[in-house]
């Protein structure tokens, strides 16, 4: 068990104790006593707000060990003194640590260090009055078992109910640096308004009205100003599953040959839309009091996190989506405008009305004009298209497995690339299922002729025949204008995301190096998920630093404080590190030769020759790997007897001598021929060893175990544990059309036997392969899970001179 604390603010002895004072833990009683131990007993009964008779607290006391032999209600009464190793006991304990389980109570400072729990300075074996107000602070600072600070966990009993309708209490309220709970849920007030957007994309001679859905504290009806989390999610109205099941594109096709063309990336480039629009509408009155409500929303439990602590939520879904107007167009500059249409509003400078009437308007009076955006996938890619337009209010963004273009979703090398796990989807099949105005019957009869020519228009301009980088995809290219980014960004990606693809964020990451705005960077080992329900980060802490600091102006060092690049190890349970920087222009890099089934260091001599497989299968391999992706995957990495024999290239390096740690882009370089006009290559780097290994998704360790306040809403406590003993992982990999040898969007010519050079640059990655393991590289066609699937005989040939695997590199 670990824990790793990055968003722990040092703070000085004379704040530690003004912020005591302000969580009302240091008071006039507390500053009159004069022993340490007396103290502690103190602070203890404030720490059971459930339980206000003093004799309840003592049977508390009762039930800790301060020593091997002594409870704590002994041990305090009996003593003056508070030692350190008593102190820990009894932190340990209230943090949720199991005595002879998880600490011995003969060295709890053993334990401490183990789990990498904080321990605060001291001079002797005992806590001076002084340093045991700070080691209080620090422990109220310090996560317990479940992954939360102290302080967090006395507020779920709680402990901050008191401070709701105090007067005396400054609100938000900052303790460390970060805001507190101090905010009644259950007074929250919910309403709905409807924010005209400058576009009108379903071409009705109006603006689109969007629909916004807002959670804020009562606090702000009566004058408190509220900084805004925003949430731009095209689920959150509903969605047409079987619609888009059913649009779902076959990809059990033959790959098709391209006419050969050399367009320049000036030819395909999106031009913004000159479309006159549509005046806005006339205001007749203006209210600060919304008229509609609703009555649930589309949890996201980091949201509903910052609920309890003072800030208002927006949840929004945008162009086409029920109780809105307009049409999904899929990530183009359309989607982006509707995005960034709520952030106006909240930042003042933009009309929204009570009701689609539209008769009424309503300014976001309440706000600070403060705006974050969060989410994850689609979410996070609208608050990353957001950005890049320097829209003003938008303070940042945290943004979680975003697409930052979309070709790089939907596309790869000038092939159709799959997400992982959805072979067939494509920008017409989202769009179909994010256009919940489908669901309202009389809606959707006047306005179905419109969504179905543009559904087609989707379908023809995404091109699935070529799969060239486009003036469609150009549209949806959001790199395009990284340098408009003002907003200071919070990215976190898995590094096994076969979703939303590492490169995503990657592009982006290099894309703002340079920018004179904060950019922080976690990379964790999981797929397509949220990580702020973990035990061994203090993500929701990180969060919390990082929006205290952009949205309320306070300075608590969020920008120095937090590591540039957080990255969470791949072979060691609950490790995370700290780097300056993630796929850095300095990393080393190492290459090795191709040579027969070997990976071998490029500075020894090589043979010359050539090798070949066959992509194409015995009909029954074929379509039971069509509907047992796991088994392609396993069969494609197995040793050179197993089925795949013939149909794929393995090789592999000799067993590491010492750990090599990956950071960045692996390249391939190679010549290859066909025996057709048509082909393609697919890669993947691959670590060959034996070893137990992170499994795939996080394990719940214990259901709704933590709550997001008091009385309120609750996550899964969830963690990556090592599964059972593989042979192999999947690093990275990557696909290229043998047609698109130059750029994504030029079509080379292709000569049946005639060899060509080709450099493919991979997915990039951060791993650590260990000592003994081997490094490999698997060169195929057909992935069962991304590409096209026509099982077409198609001989590919490689020539091994000069053919070889290049990887960044970094010590460690």
């Amino acid at each position: 068990m670990r824990n790793q604390q990055f968003a722990i603010r040092p703070t000085t002895p004379e704040q530690a104790l003004a912020e005591l004072h302000a969580v009302h833990f240091l008071d006039t009683t507390t500053d009159q006593l004069t022993t340490p131990s007396d103290l502690l007993a103190a602070f203890y009964a404030k720490s059971w707000p459930e339980f206000p008779d003093a004799a309840s607290v003592d049977q508390q006391l009762y039930n800790l060990m301060a020593t091997d032999q002594t409870d704590a209600r002994t041990f305090l009464a009996a003593h003056d003194n508070v030692p350190v190793t008593v102190f820990y006991n009894l932190a340990l304990q209230r943090l949720g640590f199991a005595v002879d389980r998880d600490f011995n109570l003969n060295d709890p400072l053993a334990a401490m260090a183990k789990i990498q729990l904080p321990v605060s300075d001291h001079a002797g074996a005992d806590f001076t009055l002084a340093e045991l107000k700070q080691a209080w602070y620090l422990l109220l600072a310090t996560h317990t078992k479940n992954g939360q600070t102290f302080l967090d966990h006395l507020a779920t009993h709680g402990y901050f109910v008191p401070f709701y309708d105090d007067p005396t209490v400054t609100k938000p309220l900052l303790f460390n640096g970060k805001t507190q709970p101090v905010f009644d849920t259950r007074k929250l007030l919910r309403e709905v308004v409807y924010v005209e957007s400058p576009q009108d994309t379903d071409h009705d001679g109006q603006r689109d009205l969007l629909k916004a859905e807002i959670l804020r504290p009562i606090e702000s009806n009566t004058g408190l100003k509220v900084p805004v989390l925003y949430t731009a999610s095209p689920y959150n109205q509903g969605t047409n599953d079987e619609q888009g099941e059913a649009l779902t594109h076959n990809v059990n096709v033959p790959l098709q040959a391209k006419q050969p063309a050399h367009p320049t990336l000036a030819d395909i480039a999106a031009q913004p839309d000159t479309t006159p629009l549509p005046a806005g509408r006339a205001v007749d009155q203006t209210t600060h009091a919304a008229v509609e409500t609703f009555a649930r929303d589309e949890s996201y439990t980091l949201n509903d996190y910052f609920l309890a602590r003072g800030f208002a939520v927006v949840y929004a879904a945008g162009i086409g989506s029920k109780d809105s107007d307009g049409l999904c167009t899929t990530g183009d500059a359309e989607e982006t405008t509707s995005t960034i249409a709520i952030i106006e509003w909240l930042a003042g400078n933009r009309t929204a009305f009570t009701t689609r009437a539209a008769t009424t308007t309503i300014p976001a009076w309440w706000s600070n004009h403060q705006v974050a955006m969060t989410g994850r996938s689609y979410l996070g890619t609208l608050a990353t298209a957001a950005a890049t337009t320097g829209v003003t209010g938008l303070k940042t963004i945290i943004s979680e497995a975003a697409i930052s273009s979309w070709y790089d979703y939907y596309r790869d090398g000038g092939l159709v690339i799959a997400p992982g796990g959805f072979p067939g989807e494509d920008a017409d099949v989202l769009a179909e299922e994010v256009f919940s105005r489908e669901q309202l019957p009389a809606d959707y009869h006047r306005i179905k002729d419109k969504w179905a020519a543009q559904l087609a228009s989707i379908t023809r301009d995404q091109d699935r025949m070529s799969g060239n980088y486009n003036t469609f995809w150009d549209a949806r290219n959001y790199l395009k204008n990284a340098k408009n980014i003002k907003a200071d960004l919070l990215l976190v990606h898995g590094l096994n995301d076969w979703n939303v693809k590492p490169r995503n964020v990657n592009n982006l990451w290099n894309a703002v190096r340079d920018l004179p705005v904060t950019k922080k960077l976690i990379l964790h080992q999981g797929q397509h998920i949220y990580i702020n329900a973990f035990r061994s980060i203090d993500y929701t802490d990180i969060v919390n630093l990082w929006l205290t600091h952009e949205l309320l102006d306070v300075d608590n060092q969020a920008d120095t404080l937090l590591p540039n690049v957080i990255i969470q190890d791949n072979t060691q349970p609950e490790t995370w590190r700290a780097y300056p920087d993630w796929d850095a222009p300095t990393n080393t890099p190492v290459t090795y030769a191709l040579q027969e089934d070997q990976l071998v260091p490029a500075d020894l001599p090589t043979r010359a020759g050539a090798v070949s497989f066959n992509d194409q299968l015995p009909t029954e391999q074929f379509n039971h790997y069509v509907h047992h992706l796991t088994d392609w995957q396993n069969d494609l990495l197995g040793d050179k007897h197993d089925r795949m024999s013939g149909h794929r290239l393995i090789f592999k390096s000799a067993g590491l001598a010492q750990d090599l740690v990956l950071d960045g882009k692996p390249a391939v370089h190679l010549q290859v021929a066909v025996n057709q006009p048509v082909g393609m290559l697919s890669f993947q780097v691959v670590d060959f060893g034996a070893a137990k290994r992170l499994k795939p998704s996080p394990t719940i360790l214990a259901r709704k175990a933590l709550d997001e306040g008091f009385q309120w809403r609750e996550d899964d406590l969830r963690e990556f544990q090592l599964g059972p003993v593989t042979p192999w992982h999947l690093i990275s990999k990557g696909h290229r059309n043998l047609q698109n040898r130059t750029t994504t969007y030029q079509v080379d010519d292709l000569k049946p036997n005639v060899f060509y050079d080709l450099d493919v640059v991979l997915q990039p990655t951060h791993y650590r392969l260990l000592a003994g393991h081997q490094l490999g590289l698997v060169v195929y066609a057909t992935d069962f899970g991304m590409t096209v699937r026509g099982n077409q005989d198609l001989q590919y040939s490689i020539q091994l001179a000069d053919a070889h695997l290049t990887v960044p590199t970094i010590k460690d």
